[in-house]
Order: structure tokens, then C-alpha cells, then sequence
């Protein structure tokens, strides 16, 4: 006679339950995240500042793939159109979220820390693997992010090196710092923000000792709307024809020295003034430096200690900022703290891309299948797992194993959809996955099914089940090794979905899904057939 309660008692199949009741809760706080080929998506078109070889190409994608991949895209395509032009295709998103992706697209991804005008380390210096962005911290009104790296052996020597007798001094930290380039702000930005207190003179002096670096110092300019302060700005432009090639600044200048500056053939990189504002610090020793300033790149200026500029090596840093000031929720700046470690983590995790990029105007994809495609999938596995069953019945001339194969199978399915779609995107070549594991499910179960019917009068039911899932181990193992070279591939992008859900189907089988299944079966036939355990 069934007895519910013996089989919810057993570990093995109490498991199974608790972790699908697990995921049906997450998905329905969470949601599923579908692939382009189901909900559509957004094309960026990215074009190569000249064009390159294959084996630039490749570096090329690599890195955007390993950066728009570290700060989060559940999916993206990146693909080069002939040797000049990069696809990036991401799911459907926020415009918020297109603006991100964009930006991190659009870093050139080369990063320098700074000390009195000299170079102490670079990107090529940072350890790969060893980046990583705390948690935001709430101190008071203000939301502080970090991000933790270490560099490399070689580079220990040559940092302290750089930094000897430099204590008590600022390390300027850049992402992308300006070449051949002119800084032209207006004067009264100097008086906006937080440092208030700080004159202008002071600020102004902080920035031009932020931007000297050897032969690459970037010129300061502050300009009012006086005409002595325009003309002293056109000469300045006028003498260094030729020796500078861009000038940032922001949208609030004269105009008319606008349009003498483009008469110049200058190229002019507008800012909005939040980014043109510097965020400034005072310092007993140092008076006034420069903490962060976007407009350059400058991401933050931790002050070098004593000890760490008396000649010791380091290998672990930190680069760290604040949530701008004009926001004022705690929780929109603990999202903007959130966002703004992602993006470095990810530019840094990337690396320096082999040329320099720009982005054009995303457009919007439809979908290439459609969510009644999934629907019409489902109801497929469903038929499928259907059929399966009375295969199975008919074979076996047992029509309770109808209800323990489709309670497995189609748990299993549920599993491994909710796993790849919280943590990543279901595509299609997750799909193609899941449609391996169901049919590698089906062998296993008809392998300790046979065990079970067949020698269960022979045998203990522990070494019956131990037989079958002997042979059900090795089967996932080989599944497993086979997929391994896929989903360590880089050039198979496309691929990854696939190997990500085979082996999680052949991993959650052997381990739950099977166990239970065995538990079943066994519960169910051998209590009658089994000689006396």
C-alpha cells in the first residue's frame, strides 16, 4: 500500500523537494533572464579607430567580452564585422543600462597611478584575478566604494622605487588619462562644490599638479567671461597650435571662444560640469590635491604613507571614491557607489584594449525566435517526457514508474532553468543543454530501473542501487569531460551556454535528481522483491 509519508521521510527525495520549492520562490522574486533569440535585444556598433589583423580582432573581442561579462551582462555577442567595426549585442535593457555598457565599451581601459609627475604603475602591472570591489560603506551622509588589486612580482622593486621619499604625498590614480590634450574650465566651477572653503587659486594650483606627467602635462586653463580673460585663452590656443591636439571642456564657456578654438582645428571633447568639477581635499602637508576628477579620467588620490614610501615594496592597493553629493537618497548613492566599483572592476578585468574604439547609436533587435518559442519548447519537453513514460511503462509492464520519472525529469528541467536564468541567460544554446541532460536523464533512469526490476531478488537493495549508480557515475563523468574543453572556450563564445548546462544537468543528476529517483523506485518494489538486508 503507498504511504506517502515513507517516501517524504527518505533524505534523498525530502532534498530534491526543498531545493524546487527553493527556486520556484526565487524565480518569482527574481524572474528568469531570457536570451536575445527570445525577448530581443540592443545592437551597439563599435568602430575601430583604424583598421587591424585578425589577431588584433581577437584581443579586441576578448577583452570586451571579459569586461562586459565581469560587471554583470547576463549575455552578449561580440562579433567583428570585416576589420574595423565590432557588433556588441546585449539583452533587452534600460536606457540607463545601454548608457553603462556604452561607457565601459568606450574605456580605453589604461590605467596609471602617478606620484610628482612620474609613473610608479600601469595596468600591465596589476595582478589578472586579483581585483575585486568591496561592499559599499555608509558613513554618515556620504556612500564610499573600493576597489582592492594587487600587482605583480616585477612591478614590487620598480613601485617603491617610483614612490620613495614621497610620503604624505597623493598617488593620482587614472583610468584613461588624456593625451595631448588641454583642460579649458570656466572660473566659476572653482567656487561649486563641497570644498567652498578651499579658494581658487588653491583648486586651480591642485589641478595642474594632478595632470603634470613627464612629457604628457595637461594644461589648465580657467576662464572667465571678461574679455581680457577670453584673449589671454585664444593666445594660449594660438602658441600651442600644433603641440596639443583636443581640448576638454564644458558647455558653459563664451562662444565665441568656442568657435575661435574650432577655427584651430582643435578637436573639442564637451563635458557636462559635474564631470569638469573636480572633487577636491585639504591635507595638513599638502594643502589642497585633487581627489577625483572624471573629466580626466581621475578616479581617486590615496595619500602614500610614510612607511610605504621609505623604500618597502607593496603588492596590494586600493582604489576608492565617493557617491556625488547632488544625490540625495542613501540608497541611489549605495547603487551609484555599486555601479561605479562594477565598471572599474570590469574596465581593470578587461585590460587596455589593443585600439581605441567609439561607439555609435545602439539599435533595437527583435527577436530572432520569440518567447512562443520557448512555449512551444516547453510543451515539446513536456510531449517528450510524456512519451517517455510510457516507453517506459511498456517496457517495464509497471505503470507506478510513471509518476517518479516525471516527478525527477521534469524537476530536474526546473532546476537547472531556474539555476542558468537567475545567475545567467536561458538561450539557445542553453536550451540545446538542457535537451542533452533530459536525454543522458532518460539512460540513467532506465539504468537503475533495469537493476531494480531485474536483480532485485538477487541482491541487497545498497549493492543494487550501487551497481546502477556506478554506471550512471561514469556516464555524467565522460559528459562532464567532454564539455570541459567548451566551457573553458574563448573564441566559442556561443558554445558556453550549452557546456554551462550539460555539465550543472550531469552535476544536479548524479548527485540529487537520480538519487531520489533511485529512492523511489526502490522504496516502491523492493520492500516486496528484496532478500533480507
Amino acid at each position: 500500500m503507498f504511504n506517502k509519508n515513507s517516501y517524504l521521510k527518505d533524505k534523498r527525495i525530502l532534498t530534491l523537494i526543498i531545493i524546487a520549492v527553493a527556486f520556484l520562490l526565487l524565480d518569482f522574486i527574481y524572474g528568469i533572464h531570457l536570451g536575445i533569440e527570445f525577448i530581443g535585444g540592443t545592437q551597439i556598433p563599435v568602430m575601430l579607430e583604424h583598421s587591424v589583423n585578425i589577431t588584433t580582432m581577437t584581443q579586441l573581442i576578448t577583452s570586451l567580452n571579459q569586461r562586459l561579462s565581469t560587471f554583470g551582462l547576463q549575455q552578449v555577442t561580440i562579433e567583428g564585422i570585416g576589420n574595423s567595426e565590432v557588433y556588441v549585442v546585449i539583452p533587452k535593457a534600460s536606457p540607463s543600462e545601454i548608457n553603462l555598457t556604452t561607457s565601459i565599451i568606450n574605456s580605453q581601459g589604461r590605467f596609471d597611478g602617478i606620484v610628482n609627475g612620474h609613473e610608479a604603475i600601469n595596468g600591465s602591472d596589476i595582478l589578472s584575478g586579483s581585483i575585486g570591489a568591496l561592499q559599499p560603506q555608509v558613513i554618515n551622509n556620504s556612500v564610499i566604494w573600493q576597489v582592492d588589486f594587487f600587482i605583480t612580482n616585477s612591478a614590487e622593486k620598480p613601485f617603491a622605487h617610483a614612490v620613495f621619499g614621497q610620503g604624505n604625498k597623493p598617488i593620482y590614480m587614472f583610468l584613461d588619462r588624456p593625451t595631448s590634450a588641454i583642460v579649458l574650465i570656466n572660473s566659476s566651477l572653482l567656487n561649486n562644490g563641497s570644498s567652498v572653503l578651499i579658494n581658487s587659486a588653491s583648486k586651480l594650483k591642485a589641478m595642474q599638479s594632478a595632470l603634470e606627467y613627464k612629457n604628457n602635462t595637461i594644461p589648465v586653463i580657467a576662464t572667465s567671461n571678461s574679455q581680457s580673460s577670453i584673449k589671454a585663452a585664444e593666445t594660449f590656443f594660438l602658441n600651442n597650435k600644433g603641440k596639443y591636439k583636443k581640448v576638454i571642456m564644458s558647455y558653459n564657456l563664451n562662444s565665441s571662444l568656442i568657435s575661435y578654438i574650432k577655427s584651430l582645428n582643435y578637436s573639442i571633447i564637451f563635458e557636462n560640469n559635474a564631470n569638469m568639477t573636480p572633487t577636491f581635499i585639504s591635507s595638513g602637508i599638502n594643502s589642497t590635491i585633487v581627489d577625483s576628477w572624471s573629466a580626466v579620467g581621475l578616479i581617486s588620490s590615496p595619500i602614500l604613507s610614510p612607511s610605504l614610501a621609505n623604500g618597502n615594496v607593496s603588492n596590494s592597493f586600493q582604489i576608492s571614491g565617493a557617491a556625488p553629493l547632488n544625490i540625495t537618497s542613501i540608497q541611489a548613492k549605495i547603487n551609484y557607489a555599486q555601479n561605479e566599483s562594477k565598471k572599474i572592476v570590469s574596465v581593470l578585468s578587461g585590460g587596455a584594449l589593443p585600439v581605441a574604439v567609439i561607439t555609435e547609436s545602439p539599435t533595437i533587435m527583435p527577436p530572432t525566435l520569440g518567447s512562443r518559442f520557448l512555449f512551444i519548447s516547453a510543451i515539446a519537453g513536456i510531449i517528450a517526457i510524456i512519451f517517455v513514460s510510457i516507453f517506459m511503462v511498456l517496457r517495464y509492464k509497471k505503470i507506478f514508474l510513471v509518476a517518479p520519472i516525471l516527478l525527477t525529469t521534469i524537476m530536474e528541467v526546473f532546476i537547472i532553468v531556474s539555476v542558468i536564468g537567475l545567475v545567467g541567460t536561458i538561450d539557445l544554446a542553453a536550451v540545446a543543454g538542457i535537451i542533452a541532460v533530459v536525454g543522458t536523464g532518460v539512460d540513467a533512469q532506465i539504468i537503475i530501473t533495469d537493476e531494480i526490476l531485474n536483480r532485485g531478488h538477487e541482491l541487497t537493495t545498497k549493492t543494487i542501487l550501487n551497481n546502477a549508480f556506478y554506471i550512471v557515475w561514469i556516464d555524467a563523468g565522460l559528459l562532464v569531460m567532454a564539455m570541459l574543453p567548451l566551457f573553458f572556450s574563448t573564441s566559442l563564445v556561443s558554445v558556453i551556454g550549452f557546456s554551462e548546462s550539460t555539465i550543472f544537468g550531469a552535476l544536479l543528476s548524479i548527485f540529487i535528481t537520480r538519487p531520489a529517483y533511485g529512492a523511489i523506485v526502490s522504496k516502491h518494489y523492493l520492500k516486496i522483491t528484496s532478500p533480507t538486508k
